[in-house]
């Protein structure tokens, strides 16, 4: 369950990418009440506008009927949806719904079904699913550790060389019966939303397993250096955050902040414990009934102040902060694993990771493997990104498709994809995908959508796709959106949402985005794909954000309930 209400970091315009549990509501809307098959045709005060031009025309007799610019009626969309359509908050907004049949073809609902949207995280599905189709769910990578020189009576004269190859979660998100862990709200979102936890998962799982190798290897000491080879791909960056080859929990460090009784400091504990980093808890606990209102800073580099206020009675806190140089923060990671493997080393674990000593790329599959770890199959991986939405994990996907076809630069990840999908039958013309988490520039129309969705469906595998996509009321995010209702468990798809500021208007939030895709099994037992999208609402505060999720949960468990 989510908290009251987020920091709000939207300030000046910016957008926020709030695709992750952000997505999630606090409510659930029971549409237990829908009738089979009941379609709209009432006329609301307020609603969603006509647009201007809405692509290639709509299927016979699915065309949606307008009342002096609102919608009055859309045929094949129950009349519980209709409402929601029409609600207040998406007076000057617009929506696009399209629902087909699997099974049959059959289009249902199509209204502006052709008409190009942001889709926000929708846009996982592609980059997932381009891998999925590309590599298979079961391929997996392994990133090897190599050496330099020779070992002599334990002694390795050379180096150690930790070649990254963008494992998603390198060890630290595994559970015992070796499939992803996940908490519904995750630790990325946990600086801009409340209520994130942290899995109990060693986020150095991965680093001790690979250092208790190279003990077993015959290596006791290392007189050279450790090395990070992060050069799979060239540098890249997704909205200012590096996207690298070499990930430890996800490269944010974890601050969990605990109150104690008002007046005095709550207590502040990070984890993982990799040097030089040091946290100064400084936030002060203040009466119950507050929320926790916490600012994370780095004043210089190993060093973390988390200042504010938590109230006495607010649960543990996590807070997350991004640290900036991947590469040098695994060295160090690994080194210390390293050491309590019993391996020595007699490098500074601390410098600044030494790329520049690194031996020719061709040189370095060349060398000898003293280590080696093999990641979760990808099923787990996109498992793990699809649920909770992570952004850098969509784009890490993208980046191993380019690298697979020969080129270094994740840029070149997204022309991939679309081969991969054109090859599988996807009309590629009806999106546009520039990254691989959803970020401002990518539009899909929601019948496109709606056929990605049909092409997994009907693949041997599907089952297995739809269990990495959030459920509805179950998981992910999508947990507490109609989680009392009849749809609940019976609908899963991937959420996204654009929420920016409004300075021009008291900085209401703006919620440019709100979007879900995926299928579902009807009450009726239909296999329905759906793409549900909704762009350009306002809200005064948070709490519209939450029910546009809800909404959007509204429309399809009443299509699930109404076929």
């Amino acid at each position: 369950m989510l908290s009251s209400r987020p920091s709000r970091a939207l300030a000046g315009g910016a957008v926020a990418i709030l695709c992750l549990s952000a997505c999630t509501g606090n409510s659930s809307n029971d549409a237990s009440t829908v009738s089979p098959a009941a379609t709209s045709s009432s006329v609301a005060s307020s609603g969603s506008t006509q647009p201007s031009g809405s692509g290639t025309a709509q299927p016979a007799g699915l065309d949606p009927t307008y009342v002096d610019g609102r919608l009055s009626s859309v045929p094949g969309l129950p009349s519980a949806a209709l409402d929601v359509v029409n609600a207040p908050l998406y007076k000057n907004g617009q929506w696009a719904i399209a629902v087909r049949d699997i099974d049959t073809g059959e289009q249902l609902v199509a209204l502006n079904a052709d008409t190009f949207f942001e889709p926000g995280s929708v846009v996982k599905t592609y980059s997932t699913g381009a891998a999925w189709l590309e590599f298979g769910p079961d391929a997996t990578v392994v990133t090897p550790v190599k050496r330099t020189g020779e070992v002599v009576n334990g002694a390795l004269t050379g180096d150690l060389v930790l070649v990254g190859k963008g494992d998603v979660t390198m060890g630290g998100r595994t559970k015992p019966d070796g499939t992803v862990d996940f908490t519904n709200l995750d630790h990325n979102d946990a600086n801009g939303i409340p209520g994130a936890t942290l899995t109990p998962e060693d986020p150095l799982t991965g680093l001790n397993d690979l250092a208790a190798q190279v003990k077993a290897a015959g290596i006791s000491s290392v007189s050279g250096d450790v090395i990070v080879d992060d050069r799979l791909w060239d540098d890249h960056a997704l909205a200012g955050n590096p996207v690298t080859p070499i990930i430890i929990n996800q490269n944010v460090i974890d601050f969990t902040t605990t109150p104690t009784t008002p007046g005095q400091l709550a207590t502040t504990e990070m984890r993982p414990k990799v040097a030089p980093w040091e946290v100064s808890g400084q936030v002060q606990t203040v009466a119950a009934g507050e929320p926790a209102k916490i600012k994370v800073e780095s004043p210089a580099e190993g060093q973390v102040v988390l200042s504010g206020t938590i109230g006495a009675d607010y649960g543990p806190a996590v807070n997350v902060y991004a640290f900036r140089d991947p590469a040098t923060y695994a060295r160090t990671a690994f080194i210390e694993a390293l050491g309590r493997a019993g391996v020595t080393v007699t490098a500074d674990p601390i410098a600044t990771n030494p790329a520049a000593a690194l031996p020719a790329t061709t040189a370095v599959d060349g060398l000898h493997t003293v280590a080696e770890l093999t990641s979760l199959p990808l099923s787990e991986e996109a498992t793990y990104i699809n649920k909770i939405s992570y952004n850098n994990g969509g784009e890490t996907m993208l980046c191993r498709l380019a690298v697979a076809s020969g080129s270094t630069d994740c840029t070149d990840g997204p022309g991939r994809a679309g081969e991969i999908w054109r090859a599988a039958g996807l009309d590629t013309t009806t999106a546009t995908i520039v990254d691989g988490s959803g970020l401002i520039g990518n539009v899909i129309t929601p019948n496109n959508q709606v056929d990605l969705q049909t092409i997994m469906a009907k693949r041997g595998d599907a089952a297995d796709w739809k269990a990495t996509l959030p459920i509805l009321g179950v998981d992910g995010s999508l947990t507490t959106v109609e989680a009392n209702g009849p749809a609940a468990g019976k609908v899963v798809g991937k959420t996204g949402t654009l929420v920016g500021g409004d300075p021009f208007n008291d900085n209401r939030y703006r919620i440019s985005v709100k979007a879900l895709g995926g299928d579902m099994e009807t009450q009726g037992g239909r296999n329905l794909a759906f793409a549900v999208f909704s762009s350009n609402s306002f809200a005064p505060d948070v709490t519209g954000v939450f029910a546009a999720n809800d909404d959007v949960g509204t429309i399809v468990a009443a299509i699930q309930q109404s076929y």
